[in-house]
């Protein structure tokens, strides 16, 4: 008889109490959400990097802008994303890949970071926003969602924990990775963890020399024009409680920066 390993037996002893996770509530406070994750940081890195292979091994759903001739955006992007790595404020900066890569859709306002850290940032977000704070606010908002763990969590909510078990320990359809993948571009997240990943992105940028409370620009722009916020960023809670909300976290820290740098990213969106 074939010896069961240990991972073998992790698996079918999370599978073995799936149901009663299924009734576990998603909408507890703060401390529960980060507390509890069935997932391994393993596992959640495992599911990460076949999502990554899924998503730029699929051109036509994701055109993933080449690093030939675009090296000045893509050094630009990171340089900003790792303002915020390098903020000394994420619990898994040394845990996850932290890979950025950016789609070529200027008809797409979006951003979404993968578990295991791998950052997709759409060109219509990037012509969209106006200033390096804004862009840098939607990132930290992102980064937070992943060094949180809250997408392992929501897609288990969304996908169930034996599919998302099932492609990591690598007995699932082939398609699966693939509609996980389409998922992430569009995940909505509970009340919690949207407020959790507002206020985390002011602690990333509150030291950087930027605008603490760019995410709050963000916010401000698309109730200027008239707009709903796009699909990465759940509209729950009301954009204008987040504005407010994350002023006041900026004002509570004391953050003091402000550089905005606007004609510095009006040069660099014309490199798109």
């Amino acid at each position: 008889m074939k010896a069961i390993t240990a991972k073998q037996l992790n698996l079918y002893f999370l599978l073995g109490i799936s149901f009663l996770l299924a009734g576990f509530s998603y909408s507890c406070g703060t401390q529960g959400a980060r507390g509890f994750n069935v997932f391994s940081l393993e596992d959640e890195m495992t599911l990460g990097q076949q999502v990554k292979t899924e998503i730029e091994s699929n051109p036509q759903e994701y055109p993933i802008l080449p690093e030939q001739g675009n090296q000045e955006i893509y050094t630009y992007i990171r340089g900003l994303s790792n303002s915020i790595l390098n903020s000394g404020q994420l619990t898994h900066k040394n845990d996850f890949a932290w890979e950025v890569k950016i789609i070529k859709d200027d008809e797409t306002l979006n951003a979404f970071c993968t578990p295991g850290g791998y950052i997709y940032v759409y060109t219509g977000l990037i012509k969209y926003l106006d200033s390096e704070d804004e862009l840098l606010g939607v990132l930290g908002h992102e980064i937070a969602h992943a060094d949180l763990r809250h997408s392992t969590r929501q897609l288990t909510k969304v996908m169930g924990l034996q599919v998302l078990m099932a492609v990591v320990s690598g007995n699932s359809d082939p398609t699966m990775v693939e509609q996980i993948a389409l998922a992430l571009s569009s995940l909505k997240f509970s009340r919690t963890h949207e407020t959790e990943a507002d206020m985390h992105s002011v602690h990333y940028l509150c030291n950087s020399g930027y605008n603490a409370a760019g995410a709050a620009g963000f916010f401000k722009k698309i109730q200027g024009s008239g707009g709903t916020p796009p699909e990465f960023i759940s509209t729950h809670p009301d954009p204008g409680n987040r504005v407010e909300q994350i002023e006041l976290k900026e004002q509570e820290l004391g953050c003091k920066g402000s550089n905005t740098n606007q004609s510095r990213y009006e040069q660099k969106k014309k490199l798109l």
